[in-house]
């Protein structure tokens, strides 16, 4: 691979600045004891303190936490299955049509997303609360994950599951033994994506969370609307924080993953 060149690494620098500069110069002023963050006053952790003081904040935390991880969870099973299913359709007229479908699904709005899921609940009779956030975040998750997975399946060897066959093994040996250990990286990458879209949502969760029910991000912009509070900076740290780890996480695992089916290739 080329080394990049002088001019390029400035461009990368200078667009990774643009990008992060105001996340840190949010987060900066979390630590500020003045109310404002036209200047610094001194460094204090008294808006870290004032959000893990705020009971109502620690169970939307919780909320938004616990959706995130069974979002994840469900969209990945889901999704993976799909994408082995969509593969395995001989048909190729069909497979094209259902990876379409999925791919409308990543390029929509949100807004319609969630106006569309909002009209849904309401005909159907779902309240709005964890339920109807819990469904929409697996739902727009699951393309996610098809995506992710699909092309480690196509990159595939299928003289693998061939020899597997040959072996005697069963369907269910060589999706538990076989495919599902090939594409861990895949797995994994759709999972930690989900995860990280569930935490950040805004626009679909707006529409379908209710009285009494809350994530983080429309906690956030509620709190906005009232007025600027260095709260939000603290909140918006933790936030970022934890997406940080999310990424580390997802790093390390996938690289274990990586590992697992090239050993499986061999």
């Amino acid at each position: 691979m080329k080394k990049l060149s002088a001019a390029s690494k400035i461009y990368l620098i200078i667009v990774f600045i643009i990008l992060y500069a105001p996340i840190f110069y949010l987060i900066f002023y979390s630590f500020n004891s003045g109310g404002s963050m036209n200047n610094f006053e001194s460094f204090t952790l008294e808006h870290y303190k004032a959000v893990f003081e705020d009971s109502r904040l620690i169970v939307i935390l919780i909320n938004t936490v616990i959706v995130a991880l069974l979002s994840g969870l469900i969209s990945t099973i889901i999704g993976t299955l799909g994408a082995i299913g969509i593969v395995s359709i001989k048909d190729a007229k069909m497979r094209n049509i259902l990876l379409s479908l999925n791919n409308v699904l990543i390029v929509s709005p949100d807004v319609v997303i969630g106006a569309s899921f909002l009209i849904l609940f309401t005909m159907i009779g779902v309240k709005l609360g964890f339920t109807s956030v819990l469904v929409s975040h697996i739902a727009f998750s699951i393309p996610i994950v098809v995506l992710m997975v699909l092309p480690k399946l196509l990159e595939m060897n299928k003289s693998l599951i061939d020899a597997a066959r040959d072996l005697g093994a069963t369907k269910r040996d060589v999706l538990t033994r076989v495919i599902l250990p090939y594409i861990q990286p895949g797995i994994f990458a759709g999972f930690f994506l989900a995860l990280t879209y569930s935490l950040d949502d805004f626009a679909v969760t707006f529409f379908v969370t209710g009285n009494g029910f809350s994530t983080l991000s429309v906690e956030i912009y509620s709190m906005a609307r009232t007025g600027i509070s260095l709260t939000i900076n603290a909140l918006s740290g933790l936030i970022f924080l934890i997406t940080v780890l999310v990424v580390i996480g997802y790093y390390f695992v996938a690289n274990r993953a990586k590992r697992v089916s090239e050993e499986v290739q061999r």
